[in-house]
């Protein structure tokens, strides 16, 4: 048999970095995001060799050992080993053979949540194969443990719960690592204008987003009054996205995300640089009214909101860069899994 997977990248709307701790453990989250059509894949091959196959096919790497219980994490695709070492201890019971391959349709630091993403399509195969007892919650829960306990990752909570849940949703994060999961009911017509309107642009380059998420991380807890003043706008941006979404007043997007982008850029260090600025200003300066940097910062996706027909005079504008405006469309469901049999 073979057993597939796919779940979806989101977009963060609103609310970016309210959902990591200890920000959400003491003041609570708020988060606007939507899932688009780029995805995450596994394929899991059962073998009876005793071996173990990881092929990560986008990042060129593959690897062969011998089956065991616990694999060593040794900074060799990790994030396959990490899963595998949590589904033989709590799951199996005992060691598994079988060939995992592994695409994305984004590179690594791209600001769309691929690391968390590729944890839910890779876990949602296992459960597939092994007739797993775990619902939404608690496959995007087990998600995040995996990639925040057990591999030490720093990051926050939304993407494995976007990839998992899909579609646009309201989140809520709360102490004791509640999570609640709102989706929203947008007109048909507000989420195709907003596709429209909304230019996804890959700036070409990438970043380590623990290290902007390890700053935010010591900011709140050194109780920094700029950037815990930037978190709470930003959890305020996210209320206001929803009422925006909801009414379809679609002509305040830009402006909530140029509210929401002024004070990101207080979270950390390192969210912004003169390159993002400078693509930020272009945009603008074409007909954008506001936009924002993908995820923690620093690189990788951005998104701009283009009203009336300004959307090919800003892809235009920000094509004299290098980069390239992403083609792509909100999409209704999470993860799915299957089974073809041979």
């Amino acid at each position: 048999m073979i057993i597939r997977s796919k779940a979806p990248l989101r977009l963060g709307l609103a609310g970016g970095g309210t959902d990591v701790a200890p920000f959400s453990e003491i003041y609570g989250g708020a988060i606007l995001n939507a899932t688009i059509s780029m995805y995450a894949y596994a394929t899991i091959k059962p073998r009876n060799d005793g071996q173990i196959l990881f092929n990560a096919w986008d990042k060129k790497e593959q690897i062969l050992f011998p089956s065991s219980l616990s694999l060593e994490i040794d900074g060799a695709l990790d994030l396959h080993k990490g899963i595998y070492n949590r589904i033989a201890r709590d799951f199996s019971g005992k060691p598994l053979s079988f060939e995992l391959h592994t695409y994305v349709d984004a590179p690594p630091g791209s600001g769309l949540g691929t690391s968390s993403t590729l944890v839910v399509a890779i876990l949602g195969a296992f459960a597939e194969w092994l007739n797993l007892p775990l619902g939404e919650y608690d496959l995007a829960r087990l998600a995040y443990q995996i990639e925040r306990v057990d591999l030490k990752m720093a990051g926050g909570k939304q993407d494995q719960y976007a990839a998992t849940f899909g579609g646009v949703n309201f989140m809520e994060f709360y102490k004791d690592d509640k999570v609640i999961v709102n989706p929203l009911r947008i007109r048909e017509k507000y989420l195709d204008e907003l596709a429209h309107n909304l230019v996804l642009y890959h700036t070409e380059t990438s970043r380590l987003s623990s290290k902007i998420i390890e700053q935010q991380t010591r900011n709140v807890m050194a109780k920094n009054e700029k950037s815990l003043e930037a978190m709470h706008k930003l959890k305020e941006q996210a209320f206001s996205m929803k009422e925006a979404l909801l009414t379809g007043h679609l002509d305040s997007i830009g402006e909530n995300l140029d509210f929401g982008w002024k004070f990101k850029k207080n979270l950390a260090e390192g969210v912004s640089n003169p390159m993002i600025d400078r693509f930020y200003e272009t945009a603008i300066t074409a007909g954008a009214t506001g936009g924002k940097v993908s995820g923690a910062g620093g690189g990788g996706f951005m998104f701009f909101y283009c009203p009336d027909n300004s959307r090919s005079k800003v892809i235009e504008a920000l094509q004299g860069y290098g980069g390239q405006a992403k083609r792509y469309e909100f999409t209704a469901k999470g993860l799915t899994t299957w089974t073809i049999d041979r």
